[in-house]
């Protein structure tokens, strides 16, 4: 049996390619919307892709099953689970063949069989690898958002992100008996996650690729809770914020992703960006935190090309507005427009390089810089501080007078906010209170400031903290 591993960092996701070396037949499990890679990686292999499946209606990128079926000419596979909200609304449009737990998938002398493992989602399935010539025994288990690396897939979603209101505690208790029910299975089982450190599918995912059932029964939180109340507690007590748009990606997964478009837009200048700016478009600039601060387009705002891009992008940016992208070069443009790809923001109609902020200068515009203060410049003065945090980093300690409101919702909440009385972002270390200073200061607040360092400072400078 041959299996590959194919990880998008961007998401802190895994695909997997798995296949036959004597019938060169293969299945790609998880496969998301860059289905160019796995069709090069099958073709690295000498590999037919014969399947191409996934283990539920992913919430944090767009599935690229079927645009890969349909490119390879594959079978497509899904969940028949999830009952009438959460079962594949496209799957006999796009005739794919719906799999139920205890079916069989042969993929040439490799088989894979279905185990439905609801909780994280209600349709979720893994699947049991056996390498047929070598024993009739499993080999390991794709599990999906079932059981990570020290962690399981967190069962809030439906509720706290596509507000499928009195679902998350039903669903822990059905993660509970998802967990279970593989008790019979082998220590020796190698598991395969769909997730890595990183992601927002759970609360403490690990770093490490791949892990045993045995271990994950000794050094996995989950596997030592034998009591389902507990359990319930545990599993939904600090779980982060799931990024907003997770809910639009669990509706268009659900419903048919659409073919990933072919990208097309040109490059603008500034007369071009000031119009997109009073039009409302999203202009995004993607440089370092420092960079941005130091001298920016006024009314864009600064996401950094980092891991946690996708997140802050998918979260900030607008689903039904045009995009425009900032970078210092065309390379940079272009990473940014394949992560933004992958959560569905297809919505790019322009870029600009470094020639633009000169050219902005020229025409007589001024640019626009955000000042980084010290913890103790605030200390004494009548200011907002405004920490975007998340709720566990908040209730585990705050600078006392704060105001807490959550980066991905700030847009939305911003306007509670004093427009008199001058604003300072803070988060843990400085860069998430950044994007929220740039998002503030493109929603109109004038006087915003970024705490340098943010609570990390704080707490290193002796200053008072509460609870």
């Amino acid at each position: 049996m041959l299996l590959k591993r194919l990880y998008e960092s961007a998401l802190a996701q895994a695909s997997y390619l798995v296949g036959c070396p004597d019938t060169k037949r293969a299945i790609i499990v998880d496969p998301n919307r860059d289905v160019d890679r796995y069709i090069a990686a099958a073709a690295a292999e000498g590999m037919t892709i014969a399947f191409a499946t996934e283990t539920h209606i992913h919430a944090d990128f767009v599935s690229g099953a079927r645009d890969l079926a349909r490119a390879t000419n594959a079978t497509l596979l899904l969940s028949g689970h999830g009952g009438d909200d959460w079962s594949y609304r496209f799957a006999a449009e796009a005739g794919a063949r719906l799999l139920h737990h205890g079916d069989r998938i042969d993929v040439g002398r490799v088989r894979l069989d279905v185990l439905h493992t609801p909780g994280h989602t209600p349709e979720h399935i893994c699947f049991l690898l056996t390498d047929t010539p070598a024993s009739d025994k499993p080999l390991g288990m794709l599990s999906g958002d079932f059981v990570f690396v020290g962690d399981v897939g967190r069962p809030d979603l439906l509720e706290r992100a596509a507000e499928i209101r009195g679902t998350m505690d039903a669903m822990a208790r059905t993660l509970f008996r998802s967990l279970e029910s593989i008790r019979a299975l082998p220590d020796y089982l190698q598991l395969w996650p769909g997730h890595g450190a990183g992601s927002a599918c759970g609360k403490a995912l690990g770093a490490v690729p791949s892990t045993t059932l045995g271990y994950e029964r000794i050094a996995n939180w989950a596997f030592q809770i034998g009591n389902q109340d507990e359990f319930v507690r545990e599993v939904l007590a600090g779980q982060p914020e799931p990024p907003a748009y997770f809910a639009v990606m669990k509706t268009v997964n659900r419903d048919g992703p659409p073919p990933r478009p072919a990208t097309e837009f040109k490059r603008i200048d500034a007369a071009a960006l000031g119009r997109h700016l009073a039009r409302g478009t999203r202009v995004v600039d993607v440089r370092p935190t420092r960079e941005f601060a130091a001298a920016h387009v006024p009314g864009t705002i600064n996401i950094p090309l980092s891991k946690s891009f996708t997140t802050w992008a998918g979260s900030l940016v607008p689903y039904d507005r045009d995009i425009v992208l900032l970078a210092e070069e065309r390379e940079n443009v272009d990473r940014a427009v394949s992560a933004l790809s992958l959560i569905g923001h297809d919505r790019i109609v322009g870029w600009g390089d470094h020639a633009v902020r000169e050219e902005w200068r020229a025409a007589g515009k001024p640019l626009d810089s955000t000042a980084q203060v010290e913890p103790a410049a605030v200390v004494g003065h009548d200011v907002q501080l405004v920490d975007v945090r998340a709720s566990s980093e908040w209730n585990a300690g705050h600078a006392p007078g704060a105001q807490h409101f959550f980066l991905g919702n700030l847009e939305k909440l911003a306007d509670s906010l004093s427009r008199d009385t001058p604003i300072v972002t803070q988060c843990q270390g400085g860069s998430r209170s950044a994007i929220a200073a740039s998002v503030l200061r493109a929603h109109g607040f004038k006087n915003v400031s970024n705490m340098h360092g943010g609570f990390d400072a704080w707490k290193r400078a002796g200053l008072p903290v509460e609870k």
